[in-house]
């Protein structure tokens, strides 16, 4: 009979493989970092990707649905079999049915026809249930993610379920205390800069604390869409830039905890998306997009010395129906 357990020497820095894994939620986190090369200009820092896509359902926000989900748990809020409720621009109401399936929690979602079919038939398949809240013209907006909010709240008191309410959900700030410590590890503290586009603002805040409670000085970089730049004090817009900008400045966002904000376009994310994949083999969302154009700012200002770290937040296989990989939807 041959060993099910599988064994091979590992390549320097690669993961071994003689781990047996009790569920598919032990796989969240310990992502890798990679070096990008043709993509970053000549007179940039080196800037390293987080491949957050090698989370089980290809995104970050697997994190964060790990940890409020066992938050409640752990203090009560959430019983066993329990429901759970959640508005979402998709990759958080997959990383919660995925959580929640393994878990045994029936999972209402609320979500919009403004993000990709791929995340909304993610999240089905995997056993939640779908709310669609109608956008204006495919575009997020304030009123939108208020209006998934309110339907999220109205699911809640007419059900009984446990509303994860991720705008408001302080439970998740330490999944991304850890990510920063693997950033830190991974580096060897040799980490300059630090830049991530604010959606719940809970994964900027969550590593540039725990980066600047190793180093004071490591620059860390809020990223937000130039059509809805709130937190830079200008008026809300609409955009399509999925997970980020919500509108209005969120509960959870602390100005204190960053260095700067950055601004770019959803036509600048998409481009940078594009190079990323095509030069680098690298395959990411919008999100990436603007984090990567933000990073290469960002490094240019710090010099070839320097060492700027970012986030591949999710799959670019969540968004192949969109205008981002020439997709049926019409491009900005």
């Amino acid at each position: 009979m041959r060993d099910a357990t599988v064994r091979e020497e590992p390549r320097s820095g690669a993961r071994s493989l003689d781990r047996i894994h009790r569920s598919i939620l032990d796989r969240i986190g310990n992502t890798p970092l990679i070096e990008l090369g043709a993509v970053v200009p000549g007179d940039c820092a080196r800037i390293l990707l987080k491949l957050e896509s090698e989370n089980p359902t290809g995104s970050m926000k697997d994190r964060m649905a790990l940890a409020m989900v066992e938050a409640a748990e752990r203090d009560g809020r959430l019983p066993a079999r329990g429901a759970v409720v959640e508005y979402t621009g998709g990759s958080t109401g997959v990383s919660l049915a995925m959580v929640c399936a393994v878990k045994g929690h029936p999972l209402s979602i609320v979500t919009s026809d403004a993000f990709s079919a791929e995340k909304r038939g993610h999240t089905a398949a995997l056993g939640a249930d779908l709310t669609l809240v109608r956008s204006v013209d495919g575009g997020m907006d304030a009123t939108l993610t208020r209006n998934m909010i309110d339907a999220a709240r109205e699911i809640a008191e007419r059900t009984g379920a446990f509303w994860t309410d991720q705008l408001r959900n302080a439970d998740q700030l330490p999944a991304y205390h850890a990510m920063g410590e693997e950033i830190w590890e991974q580096t060897g503290g040799s980490v300059d800069a630090f830049v991530q586009s604010v959606g719940t603002a809970a994964s900027v805040r969550g590593v540039a604390e725990t980066l600047h409670r190793h180093r004071a000085d490591v620059r860390c970089v809020a990223v937000e869409p130039a059509e809805s730049a709130v937190l830079s004090g200008g008026p809300a817009g609409a955009h399509r830039i999925e997970g980020v900008g919500a509108g209005f400045v969120v509960p959870l966002w602390d100005p204190d905890a960053v260095d700067e904000i950055a601004a770019v376009s959803t036509g600048e994310a998409m481009d940078a998306a594009r190079r990323l994949a095509a030069t680098e083999g690298l395959f990411g969302g919008t999100s990436t997009g603007a984090n990567l154009t933000a990073a290469i700012a960002v490094g240019r200002r710090l010099g070839p010395g320097a060492t700027v770290v970012t986030i591949l937040c999710d799959s670019g296989m969540k968004y192949l129906s969109t205008a981002l990989f020439g997709g049926a939807e019409q491009a900005p």
